[in-house]
């Protein structure tokens, strides 16, 4: 059977692209594209373009980093599920048992999910025509920046289905997509941006390296997940498995985790050999001991190991070699809760509505208090103690580098910014949960849900700042982004000595501000924002999710 003449591929494309959501996803895609590019504009009254004015270029620039940017995050919400969604709606058996070669499945439902990517890239390049005409920015760049955006892309794509060839979750196969991902988008953008002054350079490399990088990961990913189809492991009756937690830790490669030992009990209790006591919470003690770990341990190990890689490089340089950075380090570790923290929490309830057990729950004498906090402890001990694990460095550091030591209350800040966010991911993906039907459903809009909380202010506070500097929208963007935890790490001045011996201050103080402690008002008039908000946000959630289970789970339950 052809490529193209592939009946999963035909299917899924009626099924995706005729819906309603692709209408509107593309909808607002050229929307925010638009936007960009419309207030972007240069404001010069007339422009040299024999002088290859700067502002068009670094609009160009804009341009072409928030279109990589917003499709690599979306890759993995098309494609991760492609293979997990087949195994969920228990029609993966069926699949399998059809005439097609594996091959012609993994092609199907990969090209499937990247055809709906590719029409909204394809769909921008009206726009970023309009910017030509400007200077700055040759057609040859253009064409290799696109080059580059197709061929990053596909290879994500191709990462995220073949997560969801191991994976039996949507949700699993999401977050490790995520976390092999971030990487390879962070390395991509700093090669574009460190190139940025020599055009010719960068096109070369661009045409050269992208294509064949990609080639080199998506094929033998391709043949590999293609042979896991054609050797299936037994899914069981119904298309689940008992999962043996002992046996997996003894055929486990690499990190293996252990329920009885220190510091994997932490998140993952000993399995129970008596009576509950008096008192103690059943939806937690369920949740913590079967519910998380059900599945197995598979994606819990590659998400330590993942980050804990990268944490070793970002730890000995910004941590020790670099210093002033070390805000930065604190960055990575808010963004790995930001990607981790939602998947034990985002199927809390609607894990309940898939099993239709949620009727059975609501006739339980449990109190709604009972039932919120057993789910929501247990999603955040699971998350919390993961992220902790990424700041034993930044404690390790404080205790060995004596610069440190002088900053111990900005480290205490830094701590508790990662704990707010740790609450705060965790309480967002339960909330959704009790909104939505489906796990997957629930974790997407989670995300996206993150996104435009805690990266979009910051986003629009530099805009602001780069293209309007005079402009009323400055204490507009300044206060919005005081929502970020990615803003509050840099609001708290760090005294240190950096590479060069010369003692320095980041972030630098504006001015002749008046202080608290050495700490500018206005930064923590920021960071209290950041607090305060963070604060009320959590308990409007709180509140919200104790009205829906007195007035709609009871309703919705009682109908279905």
């Amino acid at each position: 059977m052809g490529r193209f003449d592939n009946p999963v591929l035909h299917r899924e494309l009626l099924v995706n692209l005729r819906t309603f959501r692709s209408f509107m996803l593309l909808a607002l895609y050229q929307l925010a594209l638009s936007a960009v590019v419309y207030f972007a504009w240069p404001k010069e009254p007339w422009l040299d373009l024999t002088e290859n004015p700067d502002s068009t270029r670094n609009l160009v620039d804009l341009f072409f980093l928030g279109n990589f940017v917003i499709a690599s995050l979306m890759t993995p919400s098309f494609a991760a599920g492609v293979i997990t969604g087949e195994k969920e709606r228990k029609t993966f058996e069926l699949l399998l048992a059809s005439p097609l070669h594996p091959q012609s499945i993994v092609w199907g439902k990969l090209v499937a999910a990247m055809t709906h990517l590719a029409i909204l890239v394809f769909s921008s390049l009206p726009v970023v025509m309009l910017c030509l005409p400007l200077g700055g920015v040759s057609f040859y760049e253009v064409l290799a920046a696109y080059v580059g955006l197709f061929s990053c892309l596909f290879t994500f794509g191709m990462i995220s289905v073949a997560c969801g060839g191991v994976f039996r979750r949507t949700a699993a196969s999401l977050v490790v997509s995520y976390l092999l991902i971030l990487p390879l988008v962070l390395a991509a953008i700093s090669f574009w941006v460190a190139l940025g002054s020599r055009g010719e350079l960068r096109v070369q490399l661009t045409l050269a390296l992208f294509p064949g990088l990609a080639m080199a990961v998506s094929i033998p990913l391709f043949y590999w997940t293609a042979s896991r189809l054609l050797y299936p492991a037994d899914l069981g009756s119904g298309g689940k498995e008992v999962v043996d937690l002992e046996q997996e830790a003894e055929n486990a490669v690499g990190l293996v985790i252990r329920r009885d030992q220190f510091p994997d009990r932490l998140f993952a209790p000993p399995k129970r050999e008596t009576l509950m006591e008096d008192g103690t919470n059943p939806i937690y003690d369920k949740e913590m001991r079967s519910e998380i770990f059900g599945q197995g341990t598979l994606m819990l190990r590659l998400a330590i190991q993942i980050s804990m890689l990268l944490a070793i490089f970002l730890m000995a340089v910004l941590l020790y070699v670099v210093r002033p950075l070390a805000p930065w380090y604190v960055g990575y570790v808010v963004l790995f809760n930001l990607l981790v923290g939602p998947v034990f929490s985002a199927g809390s309830v609607t894990s309940e509505r898939e099993r239709q057990t949620l009727d059975l729950l609501l006739t339980t004498t449990l109190t709604p208090m009972q039932i919120f906090w057993g789910k929501l402890l247990s999603g955040l001990r699971v998350s919390s103690v993961l992220t902790a694990f990424l700041l034993w460095p930044l404690v390790l550091a404080v205790l060995m580098v004596r610069d440190y030591w002088s900053n111990w209350l900005t480290i205490c800040a830094w701590i508790l910014i990662v704990a707010l966010t740790c609450l705060t991911t965790s309480n967002l993906a339960l909330f959704n949960s009790s909104l939505f039907r489906k796990t997957g459903t629930s974790l997407v809009v989670t995300y996206a849900s993150l996104v435009g909380l805690y990266l979009l202010p910051p986003a629009f506070r530099y805009f602001a700042e780069e293209f309007f500097p005079a402009s009323r929208l400055q204490p507009i963007a300044w206060w919005l982004s005081a929502i970020s935890p990615f803003v509050a790490a840099h609001e708290f001045p760090l005294y240190v000595e950096d590479f060069t011996g010369r003692l320095s201050l980041w972030p630098l103080p504006s001015g002749s501000e008046q202080k608290l402690f050495g700490w500018p008002l206005r930064d923590l008039a920021h960071y209290g924002a950041y607090l305060l908000g963070t604060v009320l946000l959590n308990a409007g959630l709180f509140v919200a999710m104790l009205w829906l289970f007195r007035s709609r789970w009871r309703v919705a339950a009682a109908r279905e």
